[in-house]
């Protein structure tokens, strides 16, 4: 049997991330996946981005990761979110075709050089000299590697529960992983249970779309990946539609609760708190007259409708009662119903930034594993897991970002600081910095971090660094021209609503202003013609100067974040013995081990007197070193 450098378990997000980094970093990879044919499926919701999540996309595409490409390649409709808010939450969602999108990263995979697709189920790791070296299959093979990177989903000791109807299934009712988890348990890893659902499918002609609100796409060119330049006109993108729950489905609910696998007591793992199931909606939110449900086309070559918004682990002639209760769905008919998913995953204590097992050497995670919901969580730490195994085995740093570098590292240390006891879902909301942390700046953040991995090709560096160079151009003509009272610029100010001028003013400070566009100052600032800056560049000019203070502001305390964030622990600290250290702090530090004193600042139960006697104690021992 040949040997490997990297093996990846699981052909979901996660793990094609994780194989297409290892191969595209010359790794030999083995892709051992249950069905190929499910490799990058989308079990729950077809789509890619929305809140945060569309930003983490993005970031993936900066790094040089596939999911962007993917799902700019077949998309029913793309609609940027948030456009009434500031650049700081703006982010885009596309609604993905479930056939198109997995079958583009199935020929992608199939013919990547240096991976190797191949269908079969692991039940154990080869465990020698207190480090993992390859994988055994459920027929006993053993195939070696020098790494390994677990991307299992929620496949893991999979059950799914429509009421009290229990099976041992995957998602879209494929096989479950069995075998691996209680495996792991045994080389001390531990694990605990979490749920997940779905809403049902409903056939298309049977919904009556005209008590429905509808929803298009935005009118612009937009993509998640930056090398895309071919984009869906709006008029051709599929169209989505709103409607809301009525009295009567609350009552039917209401009713019902006892027969819910989630409320009866059959599940036992805990759901995701910001994607709740409907019952958990009506029961939490007692006080609200409706939710609002989205109604999503899934393909062009099917009939069927996305209902979210309504998942739920009820009896099926429940659920047909729920649905009928709602607008439009009267004689709605059922193509599949819904369903709570209930899986293992690994405790967030158990690996470190860089994803590797700490007790095991050599043994990564990515995706939903370690503790996260949704595609593109998984896909970013599928990436993060790939890129950090490759560099284990050339025997280089890891590769850990900072939260002030991208979401993806926001994501990561949330869960190595401070642990989930839920399915972890990224939002705006998590991150201090996310004026910053912007969709339409990703690639200024990584792509230079990309390109040194390895993952961003000479040419594509080289267009992003001409895209630079001539924002930086561009920012410093508007700083260095003056505009005065002149009566054309003023008529422009009276056009859109603005003062007019009175003395001179910096072209930059002008497109501070509301309603100012980059390319109206053209008109009066010649040397800004000879500069070529497509609609994203200009974009982001216009970001640059009018939030020019709050982008500041936070870029100093990023930099104030990172003297703590340079400062290390010390990998054998004895924490349980250490003097001024609250009994608490104790505990929490010898479970998390943290690299830094910003890490260890950020975990909860450590106070600021806690740190003190970290930062005392690191300069002690970095003295003694010396």
């Amino acid at each position: 049997m040949k040997e490997f450098d990297v093996i990846v378990v699981g052909g979901g997000h996660a793990g094609l991330e994780a194989a297409f980094a290892c191969a595209h970093l010359n790794k030999e990879t083995l892709l051992l996946t249950l069905n190929i044919k499910m490799m990058g499926n989308m079990p729950c919701n077809p789509s890619i981005g929305g809140s945060a999540k569309g930003i983490v996309v993005r970031e993936i595409d900066a790094l040089g990761g596939m999911m962007g490409k993917a799902a700019d390649h077949h998309y029913l409709q793309m609609k940027m979110l948030n456009t009434g808010k500031g650049p700081g939450v703006q982010c885009l969602r596309a609604q993905q075709d479930k056939l198109e999108y997995p079958a583009y990263l199935q020929q992608l995979a199939l013919s990547t050089e240096h991976l190797t697709v191949q269908e079969g189920m692991v039940v154990g790791l080869i465990a020698e000299e207190q480090k993992i070296q390859g994988v055994i299959l459920e027929n006993g093979t053993r195939i070696r590697s020098k790494a390994v990177i677990l991307t299992t989903g929620t496949y893991m000791e999979s059950q799914i529960f429509r009421g009290h109807d229990v099976k041992d299934e995957g998602p879209d009712g494929e096989k479950p992983s069995l075998g691996l988890s209680p495996y792991l348990r045994s080389l001390g890893i531990e694990t605990f249970r979490l749920k997940t659902g779905t809403p049902p499918r409903i056939k298309r002609d049977s919904i009556d779309f005209s008590k429905a609100t509808v929803q298009p796409g935005t009118p612009r060119r937009l993509a998640f990946s930056y090398e895309t330049k071919e984009f869906i006109p709006v008029d051709e993108q599929e169209l989505c539609y709103l409607v809301y729950t009525t009295p009567r489905t609350h009552e039917i609910i209401k009713e019902h609760l006892k027969d819910s696998a989630l409320f009866s007591g059959l599940v036992t793992g805990v759901g995701p708190r910001y994607c709740p199931s409907i019952e958990s909606k009506i029961v939490t939110f007692a006080d609200k007259e409706r939710h609002q449900l989205f109604l999503e086309p899934e393909s062009r070559y099917t009939d069927s409708i996305y209902l979210q918004g309504f998942s739920t682990s009820m009896p099926v002639d429940v659920q047909e009662e729920m649905v009928h209760s709602l607008p439009g769905f009267e004689n709605a008919v059922f193509l599949k119903y819904a369903y709570a998913i209930e899986y293992d995953a690994i405790r967030t204590e158990e690996y470190g930034p860089n994803l590797e097992i700490k007790k095991w050497p050599g043994l990564f995670i990515g995706g939903q594993i370690c503790g996260t919901s949704g595609y593109e969580e998984a896909a970013a730490l599928g990436l993060i897991a790939g890129i950090n195994a490759c560099l284990k085995i050339d025997g280089k740093e890891p590769f850990i970002l900072r939260r002030d570098q991208a979401y993806i590292g926001v994501m990561v240390d949330d869960l190595v600081t401070k642990g989930t006891e839920e399915p972890y879902r990224l939002m705006s909301s998590r991150a201090e910095f996310r004026l910053i942390l912007r969709h339409d700046n990703a690639d200024m953040r990584l792509t230079e971090i990309g390109h040194q991995i390895g993952l961003i090709s000479e040419e594509r560096y080289q267009n992003f660094v001409n895209k630079i160079n001539n924002i930086n151009k561009a920012v410093e003509i508007l700083k260095e021209n003056y505009l005065g009272n002149r009566e054309e610029i003023n008529a422009y100010l009276r056009s859109v609503n603005s003062d007019e001028l009175t003395g001179g003013i910096q072209a930059f400070e002008l497109l501070k202003r509301p309603n100012i566009s980059y390319e109206a100052l053209r008109n009066f600032v010649p040397a800004l013609k000879d500069i070529e800056l497509d609609e994203f560049a200009i974009e982001e000019v216009e970001i640059i100067a009018k939030y020019e203070g709050y982008i500041v502001k936070q870029i100093r305390e990023a930099k104030n974040m990172a003297k703590l964030e340079e400062m290390k622990i010390p990998s054998d600290f004895d924490y349980i013995n250490m003097d001024g250290l609250a009994l608490e702090a104790r505990q929490k530090l010898d479970k998390v081990r943290p690299l830094t004193i910003g890490q260890a600042s950020r975990i909860s139960g450590v106070n600021p007197s806690d740190v003190t006697v970290l930062i005392f104690n690191a300069r002690k021992a970095k003295n003694e070193q010396n």
